[in-house]
């Protein structure tokens, strides 16, 4: 299954609570898209929040987040895990 980072830039406001209960609605929501959000981590500083996920495409990880709670990522890359 492909591994997806994806992006977000929320700016001020960002707070890791905030983040674990979004997470929370992704894993509720990811089932039938095929999708498992994995880990996740937040910039409160800078407003960012970047996601690990594994999809069958971008697109499926995109619906997740706009069903789930509906803060899209501004950016999706697929990407490859090195030791």
């Amino acid at each position: 299954m492909p591994l997806f980072m994806d992006i977000h830039s929320l700016g001020d406001g960002v707070t890791m609570d905030a983040v674990a209960q979004a997470h929370q609605a992704d894993l509720a929501t990811q089932g039938p898209h095929g999708v498992s959000y994995l880990r996740y981590w937040v910039d409160e500083d800078r407003g960012q929040i970047f996601c690990l996920v594994e999809a069958p495409d971008a697109e499926a990880a995109h619906t997740v987040h706009r069903d789930a709670h509906g803060l899209v990522a501004d950016s999706i890359y697929e990407v490859r895990e090195g030791a």
